[in-house]
């Protein structure tokens, strides 16, 4: 009788597996920052791009090989070299189960060209005019040719955002984002998690696999460690490559490392308001003395284990446009101190440098401040969370910033908006009209050779004035459970959510 009853408990236990719905799978990932404002429009963080890789479908993407591929278009032709046509895919809804047509495109690029304060006017302010074809088709009309548009539109100037909400919430849009992606967003705690749920509308719902994402904040390197062993998060998205060799010794975890399309550089405050009325920042002498104290390569080993690359300039040696002529050259300490008595300011002389509150961020500064003390530069470290780093660079509250670009797959993206003259993201307020000539030509020209040209002739200058002094190419790297498949490593670093899936046990 009581082995009746135990098979009859174990068959309705069973049958009741069976019948109940799949378990909801959440996906955790670690972000290195909390982001600033999820309003495509406004944000300016590497962190958030991540987050909107789940919430924001774009116009197009890139693949791993830097191909630009359709998304939430689902294709384009030039009619002519100021006129592109972009066909969208049909179908497709917004997180408010608005449809997205045409006239939400045209609202959307409007917005970022006209919203105060957009990061994106300067990105797409090539386009003269929007046109609605029909509901499917949108004509842009350009002032001039553009080289680097279809680049541009793989990212957050080609992010679709929903009109009805983005009207009805104004500047508080960020806080309430609602987009095409495959992820509507439910939740933020700041400094603590965003959660976004899956959206059953989706275009692409056969490739999404988990019912919620969350993404938390873990500046401290050896928390995100000990979360990643413990299984508290599934995905990190930077590893430092001092903790590379631990991950890999977790036969539960591995590491995903891809060429990455940025920098990091110290830009200096030229003449954004009274903060820019220092030594450094008014003399191109004693900026070009402080690059001449920096060991990059002692950079890197130091503090990336060697992983990274020195540069001086913006552009990856892996790109076609990358100027070979201009080499981050070896510490020189002789012309370091040669070029400060140039100048004539008395020593020590003080910099402010503000820095990402991150270990390794932290670091490199520390590391810069002695390289440069022994120049005559007496350099003050002051760590902020990204939000107020941002703010501050916006406002011209610096002297001098250790910035991050996380990168774009053309170089327009790298250098226009951070040199150009009357651009958002130009902290500094640097203007040289040889720079903004050869930026503007780079632009328009269509043939290779002459964009390289153009941005030699650029690179030339920005060299002699140094608004930025930039530092090394990072690669990224990514630690993830093994257990997690579908993982694509593209170089932009981004975590796209499409084919994602944690599977039951992991591979053997």
């Amino acid at each position: 009788m009581r082995i009746r009853l135990l098979a009859a408990i174990c068959g309705l236990a069973t049958l009741l597996a069976a019948s109940a719905p799949a378990r909801a799978q959440t996906l955790r990932i670690a972000l290195r920052e909390d982001p600033d404002i999820l309003d495509p429009a406004l944000a300016g963080s590497y962190v958030g791009r991540i987050v909107f890789a789940g919430l924001c479908d774009k116009l197009f993407d890139i693949d791993e090989k830097l191909r630009i591929v359709p998304q939430l278009a689902l294709g384009y032709e030039w009619a002519d070299p100021h006129t592109l046509v972009i066909h969208l895919r049909p179908n497709v809804k917004f997180q408010d189960n608005e449809p997205l047509d045409a006239a939400a495109v045209k609202y959307s690029l409007r917005r970022y060209l006209d919203f105060p304060g957009s990061y994106r006017r300067g990105e797409i302010n090539m386009i003269d005019d929007i046109q609605v074809v029909d509901p499917l088709t949108v004509r842009l009309v350009l002032k001039s040719p553009s080289a680097p548009l279809l680049a541009t539109l793989t990212d957050r100037s080609g992010m679709i955002l929903a009109p009805k909400a983005a009207e009805a919430e104004g500047k508080d849009f960020g806080l309430h984002p609602v987009c095409a992606g495959p992820f509507s967003f439910q939740q933020r705690i700041a400094q603590d998690r965003i959660v976004l749920d899956r959206f059953p509308g989706y275009w692409d719902a056969a490739n999404i696999h988990f019912d919620r994402v969350i993404y938390q904040p873990m500046p401290d390197p050896a928390v995100q460690l000990a979360n990643l062993h413990t299984g508290n998060i599934d995905l990190a998205e930077r590893v430092l490559p001092s903790d590379v060799a631990e991950v890999k010794r977790d036969v539960r975890l591995r590491i995903v490392t891809s060429p990455a399309l940025g920098y990091n550089g110290i830009t200096f405050n030229l003449a954004n308001g009274p903060r820019s009325k220092t030594p450094i920042g008014q003399s191109a002498l004693l900026r070009q003395a402080f690059q001449a104290a920096i060991d990059r390569q002692a950079l890197v080993d130091v503090v990336f284990n060697g992983m990274y690359q020195p540069t001086a300039q913006a552009v990856s040696s892996a790109s076609p446009l990358y100027v070979k002529s201009i080499e981050p050259a070896p510490r020189d300490l002789a012309k370091a101190k040669a070029l400060v008595k140039q100048s004539g300011a008395p020593t020590p002389i003080e910099v402010t440098v503000m820095v990402p509150n991150t270990p390794d961020q932290t670091q490199l500064a520390e590391v810069i401040q002695s390289m440069v003390g022994d120049a005559g530069f007496e350099v003050k470290i002051s760590p902020v969370d990204v939000a107020t780093f941002l703010s501050a660079g916006h406002q011209g509250n610096f002297q001098a910033a250790l910035l991050a670009w996380s990168g774009r797959p053309d170089p327009d993206g790298n250098l226009y908006v951070f040199l150009h003259s009357g651009i958002g993201q130009n902290y500094g307020h640097y203007n040289n009209p040889i720079v903004d000539a050869a930026l503007d030509a780079a632009r328009t020209a269509t043939d290779p050779v002459a964009r390289l040209a153009d941005y030699a002739r650029m690179m030339q200058q920005e060299q002699k004035d140094l608004p930025i002094i930039y530092l090394y190419h990072p690669v990224n790297i990514v630690g993830l459970s093994t257990k997690l498949s579908g993982f694509r490593a593209v170089p932009d670093g981004l975590i796209r959510l499409q084919g994602l899936a944690m599977q039951t046990t992991a591979p053997k």
